[in-house]
């Protein structure tokens, strides 16, 4: 799970209006530097799916269900509040978020993140029922992406699925055969980045190609404080694959470069806040994303980098460290928004 989601709580009731309570499932942070992937490539994009003002302070985003079963995301202003409840329980803890009536902002129908829990002794999770006195001008209520197609919500989910397992996704490259010729040169005759197309499988090379498990995030896994909600419906994740096939055929696609040239022009040109992000990972390395048109960039600033296209549904392109991508990566960093 990336910190920019949260977990999922034992139900509660928390807000309360007009004696109609909200039992909360789970909460995730919405900031420049903390939002959930699904909603669009930077934080503006993602405060515009939502209707919300892009304000540099963030918001916390709050999903449960009425007393009636009806999806809600209720979102406040109180972004330490929902800070420190969503670490209690990945902690294991309990913590009963209760955020102050004044510290909301609205309530939205539907939930634009899956959650694998509901709360007991209501009806099923359920969108609300239209409001007969809105006229027909109630919102169109929030739903998660379709776990099924691919297109930018999956594309960026599948980044998310290889920070959160960085580990598993990296152990199934193999270095010697994947990047076997570092800086090759292309048809235009420039020095390329190592690149090697990841399968379903961790294997190197071409061929039919499964999503990126299944186009989400990874499984909710259940805990003392709850199942953790990552944003999406679940998914077998890099556990489930096998090891890298031996002797597999290396070459630059030919979209790693274009998404190299545009991450490079973030440097000269600083994207929306959001944009690309940096958080924590082991030893002295930072784990980057970067997103932009049709492309999520996955990488630590020590090893290497995978890349995700719109256009090459559930394909990982693996980016070996080759002579620009070092360089290229702590530039990134130095610009990145970094959760605080």
């Amino acid at each position: 799970m990336t910190d920019e989601e949260g977990a999922v709580a034992g139900p509660s009731e928390a807000i309360t209006a007009d004696d109609d309570a909200l039992y909360v499932l789970t909460a995730a942070l919405m900031t420049p530097a903390q939002f959930p992937s699904v909603l669009g490539d930077d934080y503006p994009a993602a405060c515009a799916a939502l209707s919300l003002e892009p304000y540099a302070e963030g918001y916390g985003l709050i999903l449960g269900q009425d007393g009636q079963g009806a999806r809600w995301t209720v979102v406040v202003d109180d972004v330490s509040l929902v800070a420190v409840a969503i670490a209690a329980w990945d902690c294991g803890m309990e913590y009963d978020l209760s955020p102050d009536d004044r510290s909301v902002v609205c309530a939205l129908p539907g939930w634009p993140l899956a959650v694998g829990v509901a709360a007991p002794g209501v009806a099923a999770p359920h969108d609300p029922l239209p409001d007969p006195e809105a006229e027909g001008t109630d919102p169109v209520p929030l739903a998660p992406p379709d776990t099924q197609a691919w297109g930018p919500a999956q594309r960026r989910m599948g980044a998310d699925d290889i920070a959160h397992q960085w580990a598993e996704w990296r152990e199934q490259i193999d270095d010697e055969t994947a990047f076997a010729d570092p800086g090759s040169v292309d048809s235009a005759g420039d020095e390329t980045d190592d690149a090697v197309v990841a399968d379903g499988n961790g294997a190197a090379g071409s061929g039919t190609r499964p999503p990126v498990g299944d186009g989400v995030g990874p499984e909710p896994q259940a805990g003392a404080g709850g199942a953790r909600s990552d944003g999406g419906a679940g998914s077998n994740g890099p556990t489930a694959f096998e090891s890298p096939a031996k002797g597999a055929p290396a070459g630059a696609h030919p979209g790693v470069r274009r998404v190299l040239e545009e991450a490079r022009a973030y440097v000269d040109t600083p994207p929306p806040p959001g944009r690309v992000r940096s958080s924590f990972a082991t030893g002295d390395a930072r784990m980057l994303r970067a997103d932009g048109p049709g492309w999520s960039l996955v990488a630590r600033t020590d090893d290497i980098a995978f890349i995700l296209l719109d256009e090459e549904p559930g394909e990982v392109l693996a980016v070996g460290r080759g002579k620009e991508l070092p360089g290229l990566l702590k530039a990134l960093d130095a610009l990145a928004v970094r959760p605080t």
